[in-house]
């Protein structure tokens, strides 16, 4: 079981779930549109195993404060830093999922000495062939499209139908039992995280900064080369958007990295294949194929 507490930064609390353990603990990272929840499989499981696991929303999201501005990928690298230091945690595993992997890498860029590895669930980090962005991703994050997207954000029933056909991108490719979960568990996570959470605002905010963010990562591809911390990358083989493919890619320019692909898992490997995803993180990273 997890302890609730909130933990303070200069612009609002962060809602968080500390389940005890040892060792370097396994902080997740949600992206956008999601909240924690995305972890409510795996982090029970890493759990049992004996090891630590921290799991927030940040800052605009789920139940963690609601400004309303100055969100960015480099408030979210200094949500991860508040919570490691109001924990206590002297070195700390980012798990990052899509959007939320490419703050996990920022974080260990920022602060290698406080990272012990870095564990990236179907995410991206820089430009790549192989990069393809959701439509509702795309339709937010490009700036000629700015008003029209607003207006949509503003009207829940335009923006349900949107939401709706982006639903059926991802599912459609899964089998029949992921189809099931994904509607009863997923969908009704994300759905509440618009509605009863409020989380309209920082995914607007964080969606028009995702192009000028990949263009600043692929600025980062020196340095991201040059440092020295083991990666574990762990995929999903049946995302229709970022495919296993991005993952090599992104593994092209890390020193020390394994990749995982796990058959019939979508873009949410943790929730499709929980027990795989779990045994990929914990295991020795020899073992990882």
């Amino acid at each position: 079981m997890y302890k609730e507490l909130r933990v303070p930064t200069t612009a609002g609390e962060l809602y968080v779930r500390d389940y005890a353990g040892n060792g370097p603990a396994y902080v997740m990272l949600h992206g956008f549109p999601d909240n924690l929840g995305i972890f409510d499989k795996i982090a029970p499981l890493v759990a049992e195993s004996g090891r630590r696991v921290v799991v927030f929303d940040f800052l605009g999201f789920g139940d963690s404060e609601k400004p309303g501005a100055g969100y960015s990928f480099d408030q979210q690298a200094g949500d991860v830093l508040a919570v490691a230091d109001a924990l206590h945690l002297d070195r700390i595993i980012p798990v990052g999922h899509d959007a939320g992997g490419a703050v996990a890498v920022n974080f260990a860029l920022r602060h290698p000495e406080r990272t012990a590895e870095v564990a990236l669930l179907n995410c991206f980090y820089g430009s790549s062939p192989s990069l393809r962005l959701p439509e509702l991703i795309v339709f937010f994050a490009t700036p000629e499209l700015s008003a029209l997207s607003q207006h949509f954000l503003r009207s829940p029933a335009r923006f349900e139908q949107i939401l709706e056909f982006q639903r059926t991108q991802f599912r459609e490719i899964l089998g029949t039992e992921e189809q099931i979960d994904y509607d009863e568990f997923l969908a009704r996570l994300i759905d509440e995280n618009f509605s009863r959470q409020g989380s309209g605002p920082a995914f607007a905010h964080m969606t028009a900064q995702l192009l000028s963010e990949v263009a600043r990562e692929d600025q980062k591809m020196a340095e991201l080369e040059a440092l020295d911390i083991p990666f574990r990358l762990i995929w999903g083989a049946e995302d229709p958007y970022l495919s296993p493919a991005v993952a090599e890619e992104i593994a092209k320019h890390l020193r020390n990295a394994t990749l995982t692909v796990l058959a019939g898992g979508g873009h949410w490997p943790q929730l499709d294949r929980p027990a795989e995803v779990t045994h990929a993180l914990l295991s020795d990273a020899d073992s990882s194929k």
